[in-house]
């Protein structure tokens, strides 16, 4: 039978019950069409890169399948169909890992290290705490590698003199206004030569 890796993201409103409860149901489902899930995997509550169905986070559980193409169409049907699924993606594979899958593996890697506030504590990661020696100098270039910019000296602009001429009277257009019923427009006095 072919081989499938599905991951599906269900919505952080749910419990960690819930989304148990959801993985059972699309592994009774995968059985009943004739397929097997090898291994199943709750990746935890994670940030999602960004905003879907008005979730910022969302609960990760991976499945390897083995299982015919139409118990994973199945499967992905009624993935479409569930409110609480917000993503999934199934994808076929030559073969199907053995262990805990590289997400798993980072979080136990990331459990190992030194917290921040621990590293402080203890003094270690301080920029002050080291000898001078040890610190890094940035490199500056020596005084015959500098080469100052020449000076530019300024030369004045001689200003030159607009002459100035006169400015014309215009007469300024009227503006037109439409007329309205009942409203009289007032006549402007013109000048008598």
């Amino acid at each position: 039978m072919p081989l499938y890796e599905n991951v599906f993201i269900a919505r952080q409103d749910i419990s960690g019950a819930q989304v148990d409860a959801l993985a059972d149901t699309f592994t009774q489902l995968v059985a009943d069409n004739g397929g097997e899930v090898k291994k199943r995997e709750y990746w935890g509550l994670r940030n999602l890169m960004y905003r879907m169905r008005k979730n910022r986070k969302g609960h990760y559980v991976l499945m390897n399948l083995s299982a015919p193409p139409a118990a994973v169409a199945e499967l992905e049907r009624t993935m479409r169909i569930n409110e609480d699924v917000i993503r999934y993606l199934t994808i076929r594979v030559d073969e199907l890992e053995d262990g805990p899958s590289v997400v798993m593996q980072s979080r136990g890697s990331r459990d190992d290290r030194q917290r921040r506030g621990d590293r402080e504590r203890s003094g270690e990661g301080r920029e002050m705490e080291r000898p001078a020696a040890e610190r890094s100098v940035p490199e500056q270039a020596s005084p015959e590698q500098a080469v100052p910019e020449p000076a530019v000296p300024e030369q004045a602009v001689p200003e030159q003199a607009v002459p100035e001429q006169p400015v014309p009277e215009q007469p300024v257009p009227e503006q037109a206004v439409p007329e309205q019923p009942g409203l009289e427009r007032p006549v402007p006095e013109t000048a008598e030569a």
